[in-house]
């Protein structure tokens, strides 16, 4: 089942690649195995597992020091560096064998206290037990097949170990090499695998298009409604649905799993201890079958939290009482998060635990950590320091869907708004500078090509951001292009198409995010880039101001109507804005025409400063923060009196 990727040529690069030192020798190739566990996700994901190694390093003294490197808070094992393996003294941690108990805090600040880099990350909570084991290389995942072993109720220690199996939690294995400590995690893992007959991987983040999604946005409303505020940011989901989780969700004894714990304590704390379970009949009631889904999981929880939380050795302060994942009949599973990342995380361990469930309950039992050990690993006090701590970005838990979006402006506004925390979903009729625009966005975005003309492509859209977040809150219909020429020579066809990009794309757009919205029940905006054409017509610039004054007033009647679904509608007037509308050669001709130089045209302001398209992102960033603005337009053309809006 697992693969070993060990290659020593690949090894000795690591080695060469960290110096001459011995110690720093032994580090890199630490780290090259540790991102062969890491980047396996039937060994580990999503930050869980550790490695270590011990060296010997001399202190400033000259003096040598026995220290442990081991993975520090923060780092994923896939992309782990050296930094990501701070240096702890060892003998200060050995001598804690001699104590009978040690608080979490304790522990904390004395391995704080002996790292070689004060600002270092905190080593991980598992670095006592990679101290007091005698090897020098140690490995720890959370493999799918030990996590069936681990909580089945066959599971037995041994004496003659070469590893070592935490029961309801994970694997350790340990070497004098990182090679031989690698491949006996990969070893153990195969016997395992062999022995419950697990053939090929976990199948994770298959995401199939589906139409059957109009209940996701309801359930992000509905969430947000009833563990939070009126303007608490709905969840972002990621939906799984390949075949492995839809035959999942088909068996009989699905009651009977859901009630049971998480595989590994880890993932309790990304996941919640139980799904959020919708069958056809909670989905065939519409929101109404789904609220009460929710308002019942958030009782449930309310109630574990006032049964246990009294056994507990200081007081707790309860987590919000809402899902983090879902399992959903005929749709499949969700990750559920503050973000896509936090989202993709939950889905993945939510994917792992389906096949550890069912695997483990047709080869005799899954029997996984109890109530209270689940509370003592969601409650751990180390997490509960962590709350109220730090601000989240404004637009965290916000889906952006911006049209035109490969484009300079379109760029410029999903780096402003991913910028403060918000999910961009990207569409284009440009499927090259689309997939550049994806690059530099980086992942936990999204994107679609199409003819935004075409009004079946428009439902198709909506469908795809639904089906990769779970809806959206933000519409920044941005997409457009200038078309010149007098009214009296102008084609007909040519005005038509101008009109149908210019105004009806805006048009079909906001209506089908609207209703979305609507769906939602918890707000949203629509903010369209107009144009000071809209109110400063330009010569023989007709067929491009005449849609773009109808958008202005498309925009004033949608705020009139949507008021009342708290859905803000507002718009940006943008003049001069190098792009793909105004082109240099564009930009060119027009200051040779006015006998200006090309930075004087484009200086055409009272500022006297050029106005550029990060400029327009910002302005539509700002006005999405502006919480209590509807049916108006913000300039954003350093200056021009004639262009007011009066």
């Amino acid at each position: 089942m697992i693969k070993n990727n060990y290659e020593k040529k690949e090894a000795s690069n690591w080695r060469k690649k960290a110096g001459s030192d011995s110690a720093d020798q032994e580090l890199g190739e630490r780290v090259y195995t540790s991102r062969l566990i890491g980047q396996n996700p039937d060994l580990l994901m999503h930050g869980g597992g550790n490695t270590s190694v011990k060296v010997d390093r001399k202190n400033i003294f000259g003096e040598l020091e026995r220290v442990l490197h081991v993975k520090g808070s923060g780092w994923d094992l896939d992309v782990i560096e050296a930094p990501g393996l701070p240096g702890v003294r060892l003998d200060p941690l050995i001598k804690l064998r001699k104590l009978e108990m040690l608080t979490d805090e304790d522990m904390v600040n004395l391995q704080r206290n002996n790292l070689l880099n004060s600002s270092s990350p905190n080593p991980s909570v598992e670095t006592l037990l990679h101290a007091f084991l005698p090897h020098k290389y140690v490995d720890h995942t959370h493999a799918t097949p030990f996590l069936v072993l681990a909580n089945h109720p066959k599971a037995t220690d041994n004496p003659n170990v070469e590893g070592l199996l935490l029961l309801k939690h994970g694997h350790f294995a340990f070497g004098s090499s990182a090679e031989e400590s690698y491949n006996l995690i990969v070893k153990h893992t195969n016997e395992v695998a062999d022995y419950f007959k697990i053939k090929n991987s976990t199948s994770l983040r298959v995401r199939r298009p589906m139409s059957k999604l109009d209940q996701l946005p309801i359930l992000r409303g509905v969430i947000a409604e009833v563990n939070g505020k009126i303007d608490t940011a709905m969840p972002v989901f990621d939906l799984r649905n390949g075949e492995d989780v839809m035959n999942f969700l088909k068996r009989k004894d699905l009651n009977t799993l859901e009630k049971l714990g998480m595989a590994s304590p880890d993932h309790v704390l990304r996941t919640k201890g139980r799904p959020l379970v919708l069958l056809n009949q909670d989905l065939e009631r519409g929101k109404n079958g789904i609220k009460a889904k929710v308002i019942e999981f958030q009782k449930n929880y309310q109630n574990y939290f006032k049964k246990q939380s009294p056994n507990a050795t200081e007081k707790k302060t309860m987590l919000t009482p809402d899902p983090k994942h879902a399992w959903i009949e005929g749709i499949g599973i969700l990750g559920i998060g503050k973000n896509a990342k936090e989202a993709a995380a939950a889905a993945d361990l939510a994917e792992q635990n389906i096949r550890v469930r069912s695997i483990g309950e047709d080869s005799g039992g899954f029997r996984p950590l109890g109530e209270k050990d689940m509370f003592d690993c969601e409650y751990w006090s180390l997490e509960q320091a962590k709350l109220g701590k730090g601000v989240a970005p404004p637009f965290q838990g916000k889906v952006v869907l911006i049209t035109g979006g490969a484009g300079t402006i379109g760029l410029e506004t999903a780096k402003a708004f991913a910028g403060k925390g918000a999910n961009i979903f990207l569409v284009d009729q440009n499927a090259t500078a689309l997939e550049k625009a994806s690059e530099i966005l980086g992942p936990w975005h999204g994107s679609a090509t199409c003819d935004i003309t075409n009004p079946d492509e428009v439902k198709k859209v909506m469908e795809k951001v639904i089906w990769q977040f779970g809806g959206i809150d933000i519409l920044i219909s941005n997409a457009g292009s200038a078309t010149g020429g007098g009214l009296l020579e102008l084609d007909e066809s040519i005005f038509r198409k101008a009109f149908e990009l210019n105004f009806f794309v805006p048009k079909n757009f906001s209506l089908a995010a609207a209703k979305i919205m609507r769906d939602q029940d918890r707000q949203g905006q629509i903010l369209f880039n107009i144009s000071k054409q809209a109110v400063n017509p330009g010569n023989n610039m007709g067929a491009y101001g005449l849609p773009k004054a109808t958008t202005m007033f498309l925009m004033r009647q949608l705020a009139l109507e949507l008021g009342e679904y708290g859905i803000r509608v507002n718009g940006i007037n943008a003049d001069r804005i190098r792009s793909g509308l105004l082109t240099n050669s564009f930009i060119k001709s027009r200051a040779k025409a006015r006998k200006v130089s090309e930075e004087a045209y484009m200086q055409g302001n009272l500022l006297k400063r050029e106005v550029e398209a990060k400029h327009v992102g910002e302005a539509f960033s700002a006005l999405a923060l502006m919480e209590r603005t509807t049916g108006h337009v913000l300039t954003v053309d350093g200056g021009n009196t004639a262009a007011e809006l009066r």
